[in-house]
C-alpha cells in the first residue's frame, strides 16, 4: 500500500473510532453515572424536547419537586413518559404520600390520571438533538445487528491495511535475498 493512501486511510479510520468513542460516551458514559438514557418519541414536550432527542435523567427526590418542574416517570412496567407538573397534590388520607398533576407542553389538556410519586424516576438534567434516533435503532433489532455487523466491518477494515503492509514487507525482503543469491551467482560464472 502506497504511503499516500495509507495516511488518507490512517486518517478515515482515527475519525472513525473517534466519532465511535464519543458515541459510546454519550450513550454509556451517563449510565455509570447512574443516569437513565431515554428517547423523547413524542412530540408531547415541544420545543423543549424535539422527538428523537436523547434525553439524560438523574433521580431526585420527589419531595423536592415542586410545580413548573419536568420529571419522568412510569407509566406502566415498560413505558416511561416526560412531563411538566402543573400541580402537586397532597393524599387526603396519608400526608406522606404526594401525587402529582402533569401535562406535557404541547398537550392542550392535562394529563388524564395523576402520578404518584413512588412513579417518578428522576428529571431531565439536559438532551441532545436526534442522537435518540441513533440510540433508538441500535437498541432494536435488525439495528442492533447491523451494528454489530458494522463494527465487525471496522475492526476488519482497520487491520486490514497492517496485513498488506506485513505482505509487502515480505515480498521486498525475498527479492532483496533473490537479488544478492542472483548477483552471487554472475560472479561465479
Amino acid at each position: 500500500m502506497n504511503k499516500t493512501l495509507k495516511k488518507v486511510w490512517d486518517g478515515v479510520t482515527t475519525i472513525l473510532v473517534i466519532c465511535i468513542a464519543v458515541l459510546a460516551v454519550l450513550l454509556a458514559g451517563p449510565r455509570l453515572m447512574g443516569m437513565q438514557v431515554l428517547t423523547v418519541l413524542s412530540g408531547s414536550m415541544e420545543p423543549v424536547y424535539h422527538v428523537g432527542s436523547l434525553i439524560y435523567v438523574k433521580d431526585v427526590d420527589p419531595f423536592t419537586l415542586k410545580e413548573g418542574d419536568v420529571i419522568t416517570y412510569m407509566l406502566s412496567e415498560d413505558t416511561l413518559s416526560t412531563h411538566r407538573i402543573v400541580g402537586v397534590v397532597p393524599d387526603e388520607e396519608d400526608t406522606s404520600v404526594i401525587r402529582f398533576r402533569t401535562k406535557g407542553d404541547a398537550n392542550d389538556a392535562e394529563d388524564a390520571t395523576l402520578v404518584h410519586y413512588k412513579n417518578v424516576v428522576g428529571t431531565p438534567v439536559f438532551t441532545i438533538p436526534y442522537l435518540g434516533y441513533i440510540a433508538n435503532y441500535i437498541q432494536h433489532p435488525p439495528g442492533t445487528y447491523m451494528a454489530i455487523a458494522a463494527g465487525a466491518v471496522f475492526l476488519i477494515l482497520v487491520f486490514l491495511p497492517d496485513l498488506f503492509d506485513d505482505e509487502d514487507e515480505g515480498q521486498k525482503k525475498k527479492g532483496k535475498k533473490g537479488s544478492k543469491t542472483d548477483d552471487a551467482e554472475q560472479d561465479d560464472n
